[in-house]
C-alpha cells in the first residue's frame, strides 16, 4: 500500500489550520496524467478529463489531495474556475 507524501512544513505551526496558495496551470485532454512542478513553485497539472461540466476541476482536486495528503474538503479552487489558470488554496 502506497502511504501519502509528507506535506510541506510549516516555519511557524501554532496549531492553527494555514492556507497554502498555489498557481496551477491546467492541461486538459493529455494523455499521461500527472503533475508537474515548476522552479518558482507553480505547478503545470496535466489531466486526462476534458474541461467539460467541471471534471478537469474534480480531477485536478483528486490529484492534489493524492499528492499533498489531505482531504478534498480542505483544497478550494479559489480563483480560475473556467480558466486554465488557478488559484488553488490548501488548507493544512
Amino acid at each position: 500500500m502506497r502511504t501519502p507524501p509528507e506535506p510541506p512544513t510549516l516555519s511557524c505551526y501554532d496549531g492553527e489550520r494555514k492556507p497554502m496558495l498555489l498557481s496551477v496551470k491546467v492541461k486538459p485532454n493529455s494523455r499521461r496524467p500527472h503533475l508537474e512542478e515548476c522552479p518558482d513553485g507553480s505547478l503545470v497539472a496535466h489531466l486526462k478529463s476534458p474541461p467539460v461540466e467541471g471534471k478537469a476541476n474534480e480531477e485536478l482536486i483528486l490529484r492534489l489531495t493524492e499528492k499533498y495528503g489531505v482531504p478534498k474538503s480542505r483544497i478550494r479552487i479559489k480563483s480560475g474556475f473556467s480558466s486554465r489558470n488557478k488559484l488553488v488554496e490548501i488548507v493544512y
